[in-house]
């Protein structure tokens, strides 16, 4: 960033010397604030990208600890159903308890399995997102490179080409958008 500002300045000195430059400069000083805009919004969408697979995470963890407590009461229910004890009537009642209980987790592993799967829906989105940020950063960079040329050579056929470039770069980052 600083380096395109450094590079921006040089530019206006060069500008004053000889104003049919000013259009090429005006636009190199644009499509540097492009560049920025890009990288900004492309390292947010990563952030955020990193932000749902640490939720998603827990959540899976959250379902394998649920899957386990499962399993301890279906067995331990199943291990009482077939163990001879003192008190059949309690017995019984614990076998239903625990039983009641592995339903109730099967139900909680249901929700927390639909809530993970749409936070990784949310994450792809994301990364797909930053990835055409990054895209948009890189023919922005690309664009402001072949811009600058046309101030080294006056050859305004790099000029021309920056701008396209250029627009290449907005329209891929506006593309992020639709990502929904």
């Amino acid at each position: 960033m600083e380096d395109d500002l450094k590079e921006i300045a040089e530019r206006a000195e060069r500008v004053a010397e000889d104003s049919s430059l000013l259009g090429i400069s005006l636009s190199a000083a644009v499509l540097a604030v492009l560049v920025a805009v890009a990288t900004l919004l492309g390292h947010r969408a990563h952030t955020e990208e990193l932000l749902l697979q640490t939720q998603s995470s827990d959540l899976w963890a959250e379902y394998q600890a649920k899957s386990i407590r499962q399993s301890t009461y279906e067995s331990l229910s199943g291990v009482l159903g077939v163990t001879q004890t003192g008190d059949t009537a309690k017995t019984a009642k614990l076998a239903q308890d625990f039983h009641d209980k592995s339903v109730r987790y099967e139900v909680d592993k249901k929700e927390l399995k639909q809530k993970a799967n749409e936070l990784q829906l949310e994450q792809r989105k994301a990364r797909h997102r930053g990835n055409r940020f990054d895209l948009a950063e890189a023919l922005l960079e690309m664009a402001l490179v072949i811009t600058s040329i046309t101030l080294l050579t006056k050859k305004r056929y790099f000029w021309y080409f920056g701008l396209l470039m250029g627009v290449a770069g907005v329209v891929t980052a506006l593309s992020a958008a639709l990502i929904m």
